[in-house]
């Protein structure tokens, strides 16, 4: 089986799975009871905590716990939301974003807040002109992700966080879900940064783990009240298994990290030089520092994605119609509208994406069976 589908999840690493069995088994206490057990188990709750601050070199703010990326972007979204409508109701995101950040803008516009969604150019990234633009007065928010989810273009965020400079008021939210293991930390965790989230199950992580970082001084309300763990930010018991997983996924992840990037750097370079000899394919996603090393979209024309990915499936090879969050719904693209792509280039999209546990062996393997994919494509077209 060769596993192309990075992006949608990730297999949980083997020390990581470790990790995660023998907290369950030898630490269950609750990291909020008095007792010794209850104390043992916050301790590694806080050493988890550091743990990931010192591997991301982070400064002057916090980590928080969640159950993965779609509560971290809902939670800064509205959170900052509710801390800040008293000063303003406008909030700052792209056309492209995702599903996380796109319905929560949707939701807040329905209690009478103002998103202004910045178009994209034909790589699927923003034009820092049109964000200087938009601000405002009243602009409470800025949300705009590092890589795009569905093929791999790196946002701008360093002019964006040079703009947000002349903003100190305006939170500045980054979705780095997508980001983290890939050599971006650099353009993620910039001078201006507030808030950005992460999600455990797309770095060989358990699913249902991740957290935010939030940077000291910013106003988040919580969106889960309760027993006031996660030091009053975020109220219910701690999944400490899933936790301590979440900080041995994180420092093997930064192991190496040069080596492993290189190595999904050229998978992806030898699938795209081969796919770029077929006359019917359309490459989205580019070679070039603008996109994430790991993710690669292409299309072929007259055939639907689905269809593609079912073909590969028979021969073993397991890749998505982009996010595989609408894949079943069998929704468009929206980021492949926003780059007004041709219909039928959408409609046949599918996407490859990477991990560190790729090797380039799969890549010539997947473009061997992609050759005689191709022709009994073009034979039916």
């Amino acid at each position: 089986m060769i596993y192309f589908d990075n992006s949608a999840t990730t297999k949980i690493a083997p020390a990581v799975l470790q990790t995660y069995q023998q907290v369950s088994e030898k630490i269950w206490g609750n990291p909020s009871s008095l007792h010794d057990f209850g104390e043992q188990a916050h301790q590694l709750l806080q050493q988890a905590r550091a743990q990931i601050f010192d591997q991301l070199h982070l400064h002057a703010g916090q980590v928080y716990f969640t159950s993965g990326g779609t509560e971290g972007d809902n939670w800064i979204i509205k959170g900052t939301a509710l801390a800040k409508a008293s000063f303003g109701r406008h909030i700052i995101t792209t056309q492209v974003e995702h599903a996380a950040v796109l319905e929560s803008m949707h939701r807040l516009e329905q209690f009478g807040f103002e998103v202004t969604y910045l178009p994209v150019d034909k790589t699927g990234r923003i034009r820092p002109a049109d964000l200087q633009a938009a601000l405002r007065s009243d602009t409470i928010l800025v949300s705009i992700m590092a890589v795009n989810n569905e093929m791999g273009a790196v946002q701008p965020l360093l002019s964006v966080a040079k703009i947000l400079q002349q903003y100190p008021k305006v939170h500045f939210h980054v979705d780095a879900v997508q980001a983290l293991g890939k050599q971006l930390d650099q353009v993620v965790f910039n001078d201006r940064l507030d808030f950005a989230t992460f999600s455990g199950h797309k770095f060989h992580a358990p699913r249902g783990v991740g957290f935010i970082y939030a940077r000291n001084g910013r106003t988040l309300v919580p969106l889960l009240d309760g027993g006031g763990q996660e030091m009053g930010q975020r109220s219910g018991t701690e999944n400490l298994p899933a936790i301590a997983a979440l900080s041995k996924a994180v420092r093997l992840l930064k192991t190496n990290e040069a080596a492993k990037v290189t190595q999904q750097q050229a998978i992806r370079t030898c699938i795209y030089r081969h796919l770029q000899t077929f006359s019917k394919v359309v490459l989205i996603s580019g070679l070039s520092d603008e996109f994430a090393p790991h993710i690669l979209c292409f299309a072929i024309r007259g055939v639907k994605g689905e269809t593609v990915v079912h073909a590969l499936e028979e021969q073993g090879i397991y890749l998505s119609t982009t996010s595989a969050c609408s894949s079943k719904k069998g929704l468009p693209s929206t980021t492949l509208a926003a780059m007004h792509l041709d219909p039928d280039v959408i409609n046949g999209a599918v996407r490859i994406s990477l991990s560190d546990q790729n090797e380039l062996e799969e890549a010539h393997q997947f473009n061997r069976v992609f050759d005689g994919l191709y022709q009994r494509f073009a034979a039916l077209s």
